[in-house]
């Protein structure tokens, strides 16, 4: 989910900045409303689930992407699936993305410890391959969008500003600590509204927990579809997100947005976009020198469980109150 988000701002100034481009955008369709806003591009929903699975479905897929008489193909995952499918496209100008694996590799070995290429750089590179420069230096983002009647419950006293929360990810390595998140949610909900984001049955059961014993917070889990907090998030003053899809979609709508990292590290170039280096709060490397353990955050070294802890509470509190 991450990764699809990060293309958004770079598809938003490609288009601004090259307007003869006509852009079609292979996706899911789950991710569809990623793309709203972009409204010279066009969705071309791939069902990886039945139509277009396995070798057969994508080679039905791009037999019937072939129809739209595209010039040039960009592979911007450079996974087995895009890997296979742009094998269909023999005789068409196809361009992939770099990801910069061996500079990763020295940075998770502890080889180097430097900021590496960010990835949003790095999809940019592949339309400038394609002869279509992109600047990203002063981008362009969508008004927030008027919030529905239901949508509105969410924001508990009007008069406060409101910060969003998504305390979990893909990787628990990646997560800060419940119990201090939740000291976190206390402290904010005493000057803000603040509204939890998550997904799951435990997750959702979790956040309903909080949502109950504090004021000012509630909790969209479980309530609310990819649009509808799409919506909600475009009316947040700050987004508080761990390494996660949260933070990429408040930042694609040009939100402010505090990370919290903890096996993983901004250096690797997945810092939300148009963010200032200081929004990412980062592990303590004295304690735990050998972070970045992983790119992804799913290999660590025993103790390295709960790094992102390392973060007081107190320097949360107090960066969100002054950013916002």
């Amino acid at each position: 989910m991450g990764d699809v988000a990060m293309t958004v701002p770079v598809l938003r100034a490609l288009m601004a900045q090259h307007p003869e481009l006509k852009i079609t955008v292979v996706t899911r369709s789950f991710f569809k409303p990623f793309f709203q806003d972009l409204k010279s591009a066009s969705i071309y929903e791939a069902d990886f689930k039945r139509k277009h699975k396995g070798i057969l479905g994508l080679y039905k897929l791009s037999k019937e992407l072939k129809k739209l008489r595209f010039d040039a193909v960009t592979d911007l995952h450079n996974v087995l699936r895009s890997k296979i499918l742009k094998l269909f496209f023999f005789g068409k100008k196809v361009v992939v993305l770099d990801k910069g694996r061996a500079e990763k590799k020295a940075l998770t070995s502890g080889a180097s410890f430097k900021q590496l290429k960010t990835t949003h750089q790095r999809y940019a590179d592949v339309f400038e391959d394609l002869g279509f420069t992109v600047d990203l230096s002063n981008p362009i983002f969508p008004k927030p969008k008027t919030l529905t009647e239901k949508l509105s419950t969410f924001i508990s006293n009007k008069s406060f500003k409101t910060i969003g929360i998504a305390p979990f990810a893909a990787h628990e390595s990646k997560m800060y600590p419940l119990e201090q998140m939740e000291t976190v949610i206390e402290e904010l909900s005493k000057d803000y509204n603040v509204v939890l984001f998550g997904g799951g049955a435990k997750e959702i059961a979790l956040l309903n927990q909080l949502e109950t014993k504090y004021n000012n917070v509630t909790s969209v889990a479980g309530k609310l579809n990819l649009e509808e907090e799409l919506i909600l998030i475009s009316n947040l003053d700050l987004m508080l997100a761990m390494d996660s899809g949260n933070a990429h979609m408040a930042a694609m709508l040009g939100k402010k947005v505090i990370t919290i990292w903890g096996v993983t590290h901004p250096f690797a170039g997945f810092a939300p976009f148009n963010q200032t280096i200081d929004f990412a709060l980062t592990a303590d490397r004295t304690q735990f020198p050998l972070i970045p353990t992983s790119i992804y955050g799913n290999k660590f070294p025993e103790g390295y469980e709960d790094a992102a802890g390392s973060v007081s509470e107190a320097v949360i509190v107090s960066k969100i109150k002054a950013v916002i």
